[in-house]
């Protein structure tokens, strides 16, 4: 009998918002309830994602463009790779939670009209697998770049300050009104201790078990 799909579930958040944190948890909460998952993230740890990361570092400068193109040519390789790919591990019935996706793609390099093409390159791709939900973890700016000094000495090229991640959350804010017909978006206030802002996300997760 052929397996079920599984749940394609998408943690997205500003720099700093406590991502990695909640989708860890997630994946423990599906495990817990005898689902098989795939935890993932992007930039990917493949070539292509290596690329991206250096860009995103400031290792190797690259332009909002360049970016843009490298993070949906390394979103394709995810989602089409025969050994370890989205639609391969959906396909066989186990859940995908993945650390970033297209979303950010259009909240940080859709700037300055930009927004349309990342939109058609990224949504307009038969290959690139639309989530059943993506979670976005709202926070004051203030508070992320505090969790971003603590955790780190060497910022990313859109972590230097509260005001720049404040623009991305207000791009963020674009991105979803403009997708809000279209895809299923939770948008979930995680100024809460660790464990509220779970709850609040298991609330979502439920409703599509």
């Amino acid at each position: 009998m052929e397996n079920k799909r599984g749940l394609f579930i998408v943690i997205e958040g500003v720099d700093g918002s406590g991502k990695t944190t909640q989708a860890n948890l997630l994946a423990e909460y599906l495990r817990s309830k005898g689902r098989t998952i795939h935890h993932t993230a992007e930039p990917t740890a493949t070539g292509l994602g290596g690329m991206v990361r250096d860009g995103l570092g400031g290792e190797h400068p690259r332009t909002r463009e360049e970016l843009a193109a490298m993070f949906a040519a390394d979103r394709v390789q995810h989602n089409v790779s025969p050994k370890n790919g989205i639609i391969k591990y959906l396909s066989e019935g186990t859940d995908v939670v993945c650390d970033r996706y297209y979303y950010s793609s259009l909240a940080y390099q859709g700037v300055d009209g930009a927004i349309e093409w990342v939109a058609n390159m990224n949504l307009g791709c038969p290959v690139i697998t639309k989530p059943d939900i993506c979670i976005f973890l709202d926070m004051d700016p203030e508070k992320c770049h505090e969790h971003i000094r603590a955790g780190r000495t060497h910022f990313e090229i859109y972590e230097e300050n509260a005001a720049m991640i404040a623009e991305t959350r207000r791009r963020y804010g674009i991105v979803f009104e403009m997708l809000k017909d279209r895809e299923n978006i939770a948008i979930i206030d995680s100024t809460g201790t660790i464990e509220e802002v779970f709850e609040q996300i298991k609330t979502e997760i439920d409703k599509l078990l």
